[in-house]
């Protein structure tokens, strides 16, 4: 029995819930996976797992033993990371999933940057809106705005995720100029449903804070889609400024309510704690970090021209 392999295939199946999730994500067959796996209990003497049809969930002895094999396999996953780095660049594959709003608008420039800045790294992109745990579905890393779904996860923010109001200017012809966050409720709206708030919104300005419920006439989970609706003259919409901009800056759409202030999201690099210390995670962040700089390229005109701040 390869020791460490029984146990990586332990960790990866209790992290998973699944033994051909762990196969897949480690590369193998099920049945590798699950020698393996009977393999480590034979040698410690005890059911590792409560097994089902539908179910695989850690028994008692599992539930103590994996927190110390957790520890070891990030160990050794970050011992052979640190000593690859002694000898040469960070190599291997880096999985990610990142968010439509940046991935389509602002990721090709810095990915192709750092493809040739790293080109041992061979990177495999899931470009989706959905709140994922990359432990279970096998990220190395995840690109979004809503906080970690679980305490064993870690959060680097890198920029702040701005939002405004804005319509066509054929439609505010048409339908008048909202003054008041409250005008919103007798407009045609569109927006994105994915934002952690729901329908909830909270707009300020100085002193005043505005709270509404505004559901929205039509709702998507794409930012992309609801820009270009609105561009026809269909409705307002509240976008993120990363695919807002050019259409703001070029008068394709006109920000509306720009007195008001509405809270910033963080787009955010999160990643399971035994990536910690992992060069070709690291190497990502970092580089996406010093790509971004301080301010969103995207913001910069819009904060000198006070529509956000």
């Amino acid at each position: 029995m390869d020791r460490f392999l029984s146990i990586e295939a332990f960790v990866r199946v209790a992290e998973t819930s699944s033994f051909a999730e762990a196969a897949r994500q480690l590369g193998v067959t099920g049945s590798v996976i699950t020698n393996r796996v009977q393999q480590l209990e034979k040698f410690v003497e005890a059911p590792l797992f409560h097994r089902s049809t539908r179910h695989v969930r850690l028994s008692d002895v599992g539930e103590a033993f994996y927190r110390e094999c957790a520890d070891v396999v990030g160990r050794v996953n970050d011992l052979t990371d640190q000593m690859r780095g002694l000898r040469a660049t960070p190599t291997g594959k880096l999985r990610i999933q990142v968010l439509p709003g940046f991935g389509l608008d602002h990721f090709g420039a810095p990915l192709a940057e750092f493809s040739r800045r790293y080109p041992a790294i061979q990177v495999d992109i899931i470009v989706n809106d959905r709140v994922v745990d990359p432990i279970e579905e096998g990220f190395d890393v995840a690109f979004q705005i809503f906080a970690p779904i679980s305490e064993s996860l870690i959060e680097r923010r890198l920029f702040p995720v701005r939002r405004l109001f804005c319509a066509a200017p054929s439609y505010l012809q048409a339908h008048g100029t909202p003054s008041h966050p409250r005008d919103l409720l007798q407009h045609n709206t569109a927006l994105y449903s994915g934002y952690p708030s729901r329908n909830r919104w909270t707009m300020t300005r100085g002193d005043e804070t505005v709270e509404m419920e505004l559901p929205g006439t039509i709702r998507s989970n794409s930012v992309h889609l609801l820009r270009d609706y609105a561009i026809t003259g269909a409705a307002v919409v509240c976008l993120p400024t990363l695919v807002a901009s050019a259409a703001l800056l070029d008068g394709t759409l006109v920000p509306i309510l720009p007195d008001y202030d509405l809270s910033h999201l963080s787009f955010a690099a999160v990643y399971p704690e035994t990536q910690r210390q992992s060069l070709k995670v690291r190497a990502l962040v970092e580089f996406l970090a010093e790509w971004l700089g301080p301010e969103p390229k995207w913001d910069v005109p819009l904060i000198e021209r006070g529509w956000i701040r």
